[in-house]
């Protein structure tokens, strides 16, 4: 494969649909336009990385190259930059933020790789006489709101602004899921998204000293519940029964039974 000149091919295209006599709908797409379809591109990467489909993720990553191709060619056409200077800021930004491998530091892990990589970030803002207000700072307010939480965390942590061990953490957990059920009792719709709020925050953290990143151990969650209820659907079908119909003793019935036919399957 001759990635350099399909690389080429790729921008040359993109070039074509938004030039004259290209197609109306990329000419008139803008960079606000685009961003669902960035999400949109990235989550089923994510879907194909976790079906471990490695045909449907060459594809999928071709549709995130794509979004990022379109937006460097629309920044072109405006004069503020092109696909080349997005190209050279991320090698030197690996470069620059990678000093133990092209340079002559020295690290211990990947978790000093991490604290190195927020010390060389915060002093490049330095260099070019900006000040950070909060050491919160870049982290996407629109990521996902158990990845953001993770990122909050973890960047806090590195300051020392963290648990000692688990034991606090789950305790944490225990304290918030205590005042969850009180908020309810008491009532109050405010009051319980609030004290939900915590409780999802805490087992954020929770999820940082299990290792366990939490947004994909959702993913892999609803995914389980999804698999199962649609067997439990096929189930009920084949009997000729429909769910509403059924009571729910007997829906557990059948959800117990497609949990043991998925551990024997194993």
């Amino acid at each position: 494969m001759k990635s350099d000149s399909t690389f080429s091919e790729l921008v040359a295209i993109m070039a074509r649909l938004r030039g004259p006599g290209g197609c109306p709908w990329d000419r008139q797409q803008t960079h606000t336009t685009l961003r669902p379809y960035l999400l949109e591109e990235a989550h089923e990467a994510l879907e194909a990385i976790d079906a471990e489909d490695d045909a449907e993720l060459c594809k999928e990553l071709g549709d995130v190259l794509l979004q990022v191709v379109f937006h460097a060619q629309i920044a072109a056409e405006e004069g503020r930059f092109d696909i080349e200077a997005v190209g050279q800021a991320i090698v030197e930004k690996l470069i620059r933020r990678h000093p133990h491998v092209f340079d002559d530091a020295s690290v211990d892990g990947a978790d000093e790789v991490l604290r190195r990589w927020e010390q060389i970030k915060k002093q490049e803002r330095e260099e070019q006489g900006e000040v950070a207000p909060s050491l919160l700072e870049g982290i996407p307010k629109h990521l996902p709101a158990l990845m953001r939480a993770h990122r909050i965390q973890a960047r806090v942590a590195q300051q020392g602004f963290d648990w000692d061990d688990i034991d606090g953490v789950l305790d944490k957990v225990e304290e918030e899921f205590a005042e969850v059920r009180k908020a309810w009792e008491l009532g109050g719709t405010a009051v319980v998204e609030e004290e939900f709020g915590d409780l999802l925050f805490s087992l954020v953290n929770a999820s940082r000293f299990l290792k366990v990143e939490p947004e994909q151990a959702l993913r892999r969650a609803v995914a389980k519940f999804e698999r199962r209820f649609r067997a439990l659907e096929e189930t009920v079908h084949t009997r000729g029964e429909e769910v509403a119909a059924l009571s729910l003793a007997a829906l557990d019935e059948i959800w117990d039974e497609v949990k043991a036919r998925e551990r024997a399957e194993k």
